[in-house]
């Protein structure tokens, strides 16, 4: 016990001075900075996935604290990010947990984080983000229409087409969140478990996208919204209007990933090669409207059956 005990020590420190060179390389060293900051995760998560949890906390916090002598308060949110993730990846193989568990709970605990630095932004040091980025995004569109202008290549209601984006832009922004956080994430993920694997850790596979399948419930939702959509008339700017968009939206997403599962699936049972569902999976996002149709009769009809039985006969 003593020298499991001083293993996890040593190795302890070991990582978060691994750590600490690597937050310093990612912010003072131009260039080798786009790599390190992949891997800045990797030391925590593969001290989480060989030691307890009480052990990898120690660590975690440890991390933090020297995070501040490094970079001072700007380090401390990004440092925590990185934390963050590397300890969700590290503790989730530990526990034996699927991908798709460590993709849900890495999400779930990065978006959590980064609305309480959010709040925190705006609460305490009076600087909201979104609305600074929406006020630079106007001012950029606003000399773009003042250079168009003076070419008089201006297009018609320009003013209020922009006005409209960016309306609509800041309406869905809860949903551009969540999917940018589960798409980081999935990335970031990607990039860390064959490292990890390299290094003896037995991590854990997505399975295949054609075995995708959404709760049927989807369908009921997504039914929902379209009648409300339809029927009901909700004035632009209601705490309605903006939830009611965020639902759409999200929705819509799922269905598209279920149209692209089908998609998969089909490929798969004609036997057709890896390219075309490469190519089909690129295809899928111009054409979502489609896309989302195949996701809908996936989950309300029992397509794959038929699929199934006729390449059978």
């Amino acid at each position: 016990m003593p020298n499991e005990q001083t293993k996890q020590l040593t190795l302890g420190a070991m990582i978060i001075a691994l750590f600490s060179i690597l937050l310093a390389v990612s912010f003072y060293v131009p260039v080798l900075n786009l790599i390190t900051i992949l891997f800045l995760a990797l030391p925590i998560a593969w001290y989480s996935a060989k030691f307890s949890r009480a052990a990898s906390i120690y660590v975690v916090v440890l991390s933090m604290g020297i995070s501040y002598f490094i970079g001072g308060l700007m380090a401390i949110p990004f440092a925590l990010i990185h934390v963050l993730l590397g300890f969700i990846i590290g503790d989730t193989i530990r526990l034996k947990k699927s991908k798709l568990f460590m993709l849900m709970a890495s999400a779930i605990v990065l978006i959590v984080s980064i609305v309480i630095e959010y709040v925190i932004l705006v609460l305490l040091f009076k600087f909201n983000p979104v609305k600074e980025m929406l006020v630079y995004t106007k001012d950029q569109y606003d000399q773009l229409g003042t250079f168009l202008e003076s070419y008089n290549t201006l297009p018609k209601n320009y003013d209020q087409t922009i006005s409209d984006v960016l309306f609509m832009f800041e309406t869905v922004m809860p949903t551009l969140l969540i999917l940018g956080v589960f798409c980081f994430v999935f990335v970031f993920i990607n990039i860390q478990l064959p490292v990890l694997r390299k290094l003896g850790l037995d991590v854990p596979k997505f399975p295949a996208i054609r075995h995708m399948r959404l709760p049927k419930s989807i369908l009921w939702y997504y039914m929902i919204v379209m009648v409300v959509t339809l029927f009901v008339e909700l004035t632009q700017g209601t705490f309605a209007f903006m939830v009611l968009a965020n639902v759409t939206m999200m929705l819509r997403v799922l269905l598209t990933l279920q149209g692209i599962s089908f998609i998969h699936f089909y490929i798969h049972e004609k036997g057709w090669p890896k390219w075309v569902a490469i190519v089909a999976t690129f295809l899928a996002f111009p054409l979502q409207s489609l896309t989302v149709l195949l996701g809908i009769f996936d989950l309300g009809f029992n397509i794959r059956s038929f699929v199934k039985d006729k390449n059978k006969k």
